[in-house]
């Protein structure tokens, strides 16, 4: 066993080291369920076949010794070797080190996996599309059950929750490249017509409601940007628009549905199919969105963001958002 364990132990580190260095593609989740897995098989094995052997072996000891005793006191020899049971049962009963690391690591990593998996699961913001309302650096909470509670891995719906509506931030995993992990804003959902044309945004025919508010300063790009609230499925939040930024959209890229949009040099259009979203973000003139890539389906969908819980170049930052 200390053979076989140091083995998958070394097969854990292969895969997290070619992951950090960018030889193959991580699955986080993928990861911490295998580990869920294998350290819960070392767990029940413990509990139900090498503690048992440890104590019946100290119990084996305890009663020889006895039995030695008993025999040399029958010999009339009292004075015998002064062996410290206490000791030696604790010594046969401690944990080799291969159980320690997978066992005893166990309770940890099933809290871990249950609360990432069914209830919240941090991010990190690494990018500035959600300007203002998100920094880089901001560390956040997704809700996991808002919208349904959905199987680790497979990622498949197994309850229903909230449904997604406009305005509400989204953690989805990338469609081009689902091993990643993106944010943005619901645009729109199923069954909505979004045109964004000459930088307003339009739902259904009828424009958001926008109104100016004081210019936003990007200490990342030493300038200042004009800010608007928006009114978006009854949520006001900030954007940024970049004047010197064209309308037209560049870098299409070719996804499923292209043919729902209409791209000119004012814009797009597009009517959001069945089971998908579109998503855009708040600093929308440096933001790759659905603009770019295409509408989100359901599945792909990770959970609601809500709590910003660390920004350690700005504790101030800490709180809720919309």
């Amino acid at each position: 066993m200390p053979a076989l364990t140091a083995a998958i132990l070394a097969a854990f580190v292969a895969y997290g080291g070619a992951w950090y260095l960018g030889r193959i593609e991580g699955n986080f989740a993928l990861l911490l369920f295998m580990a869920t897995v294998v350290t819960g098989a070392y767990w029940l094995a413990e509990r139900f076949v090498f503690l048992p052997r440890r104590r019946a072996a100290a119990e084996r000891l305890e009663q020889q010794t006895a039995q030695r005793r008993q025999e040399l006191a029958g010999k009339g020899i009292t004075q015998v070797d002064n062996v410290d049971l206490a000791e030696a049962r604790s010594l046969i009963l401690q944990q080799p080190w291969w159980l320690d690391w997978t066992a005893g690591l166990f309770p940890v990593i099933l809290v871990v996996f249950l609360l990432r998996s069914f209830l919240f699961e941090p991010f990190k913001i690494p990018s500035g599309s959600m300007i203002p309302t998100l920094l880089v650096g901001d560390l956040i909470l997704v809700n996991k059950y808002h919208y349904g509670v959905r199987l680790p891995v497979l990622n498949t719906k197994i309850t229903e929750g909230q449904p997604l509506a406009r305005g509400d931030v989204v953690v989805f995993r990338y469609p081009p490249k689902p091993s990643l992990d993106y944010i943005k804003r619901v645009v729109g959902i199923p069954g909505d017509e979004v045109a964004y044309l000459n930088k307003r945004l339009t739902i259904n025919g009828q424009p958001v409601p926008i109104q100016p508010v004081p210019e936003f300063f990007d200490k990342d790009a030493m300038r200042y940007f004009k800010q608007y609230q928006e009114q978006l499925g009854g949520k006001p939040h900030r954007l940024l628009i970049d004047d010197d930024r064209p309308a037209f959209i560049p870098g299409v890229e070719n996804f499923a549905f292209k043919d729902q949009c209409r791209y000119s040099v004012e814009g797009v259009v597009c009517k959001v199919p069945p089971g998908h979203y579109f998503m855009m973000g708040d600093n929308r003139d440096n933001s790759l969105d659905s603009r770019y890539w295409g509408f989100v389906p359901d599945g792909n969908i990770v959970g609601k963001a809500f709590f910003i819980w660390m920004n350690f170049g700005d504790f101030g930052r800490i709180g809720a958002f919309d």
